[in-house]
């Protein structure tokens, strides 16, 4: 690879890294007022997401220590967003799930930002559009593990 390409990849990084920033930035903008932090709408995701789970499991899905997700849980727990049940097989763990309220909170903020998301969408071209699909795609690979 010559260095003017090495260059071009290097500054194509640093645009597509602002770009992921800054979205992302105005994306979180949309959430409803409501206090959720973003490790706390993180956890609450991840369990829209994935379903009920332990904390142990929840905490290994967000890349954080146990102690940490135990703080998160009671914080949501407190707000109403999740409930904690008895494991099935295990007495020392507990499920913890998306409470009604939870489940409405995650899917208006889905909302809201799929709102916002469509209303950007609609200033640009059919061709832009098509260009942002297929780049969709490649960040998702990019994206995954």
């Amino acid at each position: 690879m010559d260095t003017v390409q090495r260059t071009s990849e290097r500054g194509l990084a640093a645009r597509l890294r602002l770009a992921v920033v800054r979205l992302s930035r105005r994306l979180r903008a949309q959430n409803p007022p409501t206090g959720v932090t973003l490790t706390q709408l993180s956890a609450l995701s991840t369990l829209h997401k994935c379903g009920p789970m332990t904390p142990g499991q929840l905490a290994g899905k967000e890349g954080v220590q146990p102690p940490s997700m135990t703080r998160v849980i009671a914080a949501l727990e407190k707000m109403g967003y999740v409930d904690r049940r008895p494991h099935p097989t295990d007495g020392r763990q507990a499920i913890v799930e998306l409470s009604r309220q939870g489940v409405e909170y995650v899917n208006a903020t889905i909302t809201a930002r799929e709102a916002w998301l469509d209303e950007q969408l609609a200033k640009l071209t059919p061709q832009e559009r098509k260009i942002l699909d297929q780049a969709a795609e490649l960040i998702q690979r990019m994206a995954e593990p």
